[in-house]
């Protein structure tokens, strides 16, 4: 059974191994900032890029597994976060590549009951979601996820240019197509 996340950035965060982060002006990033100021962002983008969401906190904990082995490498030329989504792509890539097999484990007590939104405003949020989740449908992957992390990450498309691995006029154009996608299938569900 995996250890959960906040365990393992403790077992893992060498705090005698301080890194300087560029971006931060020449700032000490230690692994631990890392994993603590990192981690909503890592789990978020694992579930864009489509990860399982039973399977998205395991592919998170690879990614700071291996984001910790190759702290020590971060050149500083992008952000933290662009460094960050180029180790997901690979990790959750590798993920789905392996073949996993899943057993039930019987249990003498059902699991609890899966609770209704209990307040107005989650109700609203999670419309919302599933109003732009099927508005992304149908979307090339590369133009999601320009999307995704420009209009909700709110990287620079020089940021993302690098993290993607593609030229920056490309991003654009990405960008732009994502745009057009979204404005038509938001346009068809009010009707």
């Amino acid at each position: 059974m995996p250890r959960p996340l906040s365990d393992v950035a403790t077992a893992t965060a060498h705090e005698g191994e301080p890194r300087v982060d560029p971006a931060k002006g020449g700032s000490v990033l230690s692994f631990r900032q890392l994993f603590d100021e990192q981690l909503p962002y890592v789990l978020r983008v694992v579930r864009y890029l489509g990860a399982d969401p039973s399977d998205a906190e395991d592919v998170a904990q690879e990614v700071f597994v291996v984001a910790h082995r190759k702290l020590h490498a971060f050149e500083g030329r992008g952000t933290v976060q662009s460094w960050l989504y180029g180790i997901c792509r690979r990790v959750l890539s590798d993920h789905r590549k392996r073949a996993y097999r899943r057993r039930e484990v019987p249990t003498d007590e059902p699991g609890p009951a899966p609770q209704a939104p209990s307040q107005e405003r989650d109700l609203a949020f999670n419309r919302a979601l599933a109003r732009l989740s099927a508005a992304l449908e149908g979307l090339e992957e590369s133009q999601k996820t320009v999307f995704l992390l420009y209009e909700v990450e709110q990287l620079t498309m020089r940021e993302i240019a690098e993290a993607m691995g593609c030229p920056l006029q490309t991003g654009y154009t990405r960008l732009r197509a994502a745009r057009a996608h979204v404005k038509r299938r938001a346009g068809e569900g009010s009707r």
